[in-house]
């Protein structure tokens, strides 16, 4: 969900509280080996969030700056009932 909190933001929304969202797509892309267990940064953006959905992307680099992963994300987002 950390994709797709993203493109709520604009709108003052999260999907802990107001927000009910599902993911329609979502890809990763490994591009070279590293620990998952050690610090890695992940660099998230959301270029369009509108209509009841979002799309999200990001870049994941290891300590030394490699680019390790890159990932991607649609997802539904719509106000709750609640």
């Amino acid at each position: 969900m950390g994709l797709l909190s993203t493109a709520s933001f604009p709108h003052g929304k999260s999907w802990l509280k107001g927000l009910q969202t599902a993911s329609l797509d979502h890809s990763m892309w490994f591009h070279n080996e590293f620990k998952m267990d050690e610090w890695v940064l992940a660099v998230i953006e959301s270029p369009v969030s509108a209509r009841g959905r979002g799309f999200n992307r990001g870049l994941i680099y290891s300590r030394d700056g490699k680019l390790v992963a890159s990932v991607s994300q649609e997802g539904l987002m719509r106000l709750s009932r609640q």
